[in-house]
């Protein structure tokens, strides 16, 4: 049996990935391109950034489209479903990668409450319409097509290391809250989905995206002290396991939250 090489095993596919102007979102796309799939970028609006990765990727001479929706309005996800949806006639996996950042610009000195309003409503609320939006698509799709190949769509959600055992202080109260919601939500949709959709979970651990770069020595030093690995995770990282998540690799695969984290090293 002849086994297709790493650089051709999503050809022919076509996936979305929310929130993909940077960071985690950039290099998940970037792994997907690199095995051969057809990529439609995310941002909530656009921007110099969205601009040069989509520009990274035309160069490399595979399609890209961009497509732009801001989460925080509710009312807008079903078209951007619709809109991403016929691009291609299809999509066969969906990256919910999207997620508020309270970290860094005006954010940390804002009330508690508006963090919490934002991350529910970018994080969990769009990640469950979203996902059950474009799985209803997929099932159809499924169904017309009277395949037999169960879980060949699949969606991966975004949750976070720390919602399972928590961290102390206002950040780590509003990530365990959201991210630990969808983390569950995600095993869930693993089961209304099925079987034509397989529904994944990634929890990455300390990614160093914007504000790792601009993290203080405290943060670094964390940052590599809470890994078994001794070091900053970085965003291919993440994205070598959402590359295998959509594959063929991972066809019995569903309902699980792996940890990307470098081993989480208890104090």
């Amino acid at each position: 049996m002849t086994v297709p090489p790493l650089t051709a095993r999503l050809q022919g596919r076509t996936y979305l990935v929310t929130g993909s102007s940077s960071g985690i979102g950039r290099a998940i796309a970037i792994e997907l391109v690199s095995r051969g799939a057809r990529v439609l970028l995310h941002g909530r609006r656009p921007s110099e950034r969205m601009a040069a990765v989509q520009a990274e990727i035309e160069s490399g001479g595979l399609p890209v489209v961009s497509l732009f929706c801001d989460f925080t309005e509710a009312d807008s996800l079903p078209e951007f479903v619709e809109s991403a949806w016929n691009v291609y006639d299809g999509i066969d996996g969906w990256i919910n990668n999207a997620g508020g950042d309270v970290l860094t610009g005006d954010w940390p000195a804002r009330p508690l409450q508006d963090k919490l309003n934002y991350l529910w409503q970018v994080d969990v609320a769009a990640t469950l319409f979203l996902s059950r939006a474009i799985g209803k698509k997929m099932i159809q799709r499924f169904v017309e097509s009277k395949s037999t190949v169960n879980g060949a769509y699949s969606i991966i959600n975004m949750g976070w290391d720390q919602a399972t055992q928590g961290m102390a202080g206002d950040s780590g109260e509003l990530f365990a809250t959201t991210k630990g919601a969808i983390m569950a939500m995600s095993r869930s949709l693993a089961q209304s989905l099925a079987p034509a959709v397989r529904v994944n979970c990634l929890a990455p651990g300390w990614i160093q995206t914007q504000w790792g770069e601009q993290a203080n020595e405290y943060w670094s030093e964390r940052a590599a002290r809470e890994s078994l690995m001794n070091r900053w995770g970085n965003p291919t990282d993440v994205a070598l396991v959402a590359g295998f998540l959509c594959s063929d690799e991972a066809r019995f695969i569903s309902g699980q939250t792996f940890p990307v984290n470098g081993g989480f090293k208890f104090a």
